[in-house]
């Protein structure tokens, strides 16, 4: 039997792959973000969330406790936002409350492309060994919201503790128009995409389901 073991803290992700019909143990990494950034010198939005969720994931495959059965799952995402300078942004979560309402009054009717990298150890003993990821890209386009709106939803602290300073699966629904791409990918971790890495990892996804047992 093959388990998953997801490597980060983010309830939205647990809730999305136990409602996905898998229920992965997690086991949070110690990777300090800023430092791999910039050790490894990377910029583009797409590069900083793979080399993210790869660190975390092999940072926790690399543990003792890790069950011997387990296939080790790091995600993390970012925000590609043009601001009006014409520079993109690569927002990760805001910094505190006055940095989440300079973002939102920046993006309100406007879109910006999250992008959630994810990578795969299979750190099973008798596995393929796979190490493996990829990155799935949405485009998000904001709800021209109010100031007191803006305000009235940093203060619920929500748009702190998630990349962008935005979520679709819980109060900042309202304020997001519509999504181009995988919605799943909006809250942490895309499912299709995350099926095609396990399925190079030469598990099957409904494998994974029969391990809920």
């Amino acid at each position: 039997m093959t388990s998953l073991l997801l490597a980060s803290a983010s309830p939205a992700r647990l809730a999305t792959l136990r409602a996905a019909g898998l229920d992965p143990a997690v086991l949070v990494s110690g990777v300090d973000e800023p430092a791999v950034v910039t050790r490894y010198g990377v910029t583009e939005a797409e590069d900083v969330c793979l080399l993210l969720a790869k660190a975390k994931a092999e940072d926790v495959a690399g543990r003792d406790e890790v069950p011997e059965d387990a296939l080790v799952l790091g995600c993390d995402s970012v925000l590609a936002f043009e601001g009006a300078d014409g520079v993109v942004q690569v927002l990760g979560k805001p910094a505190d409350a006055d940095d989440a309402r300079a973002r939102w009054r920046a993006m309100r009717g406007r879109s910006g492309v999250l992008h959630t990298g994810h990578w795969l150890v299979d750190a099973r003993e008798d596995g393929s060994g796979a190490t493996l990821g990829g990155v799935a890209s949405v485009t998000v386009h904001f709800a021209d919201v109010t100031d007191a709106e803006v305000e009235a939803y940093v203060a619920t602290g929500e748009p702190l503790a998630v990349a962008g300073a935005f979520t679709i699966d819980g109060l900042g629904g309202a304020f997001v128009r519509g999504v181009e791409g995988d919605p799943h990918a909006v809250v942490g971790v895309s499912l299709p995409l995350l099926r095609d890495l396990v399925r190079e990892a030469g598990v099957l996804w409904t494998d994974l389901w029969a391990a809920r047992g």
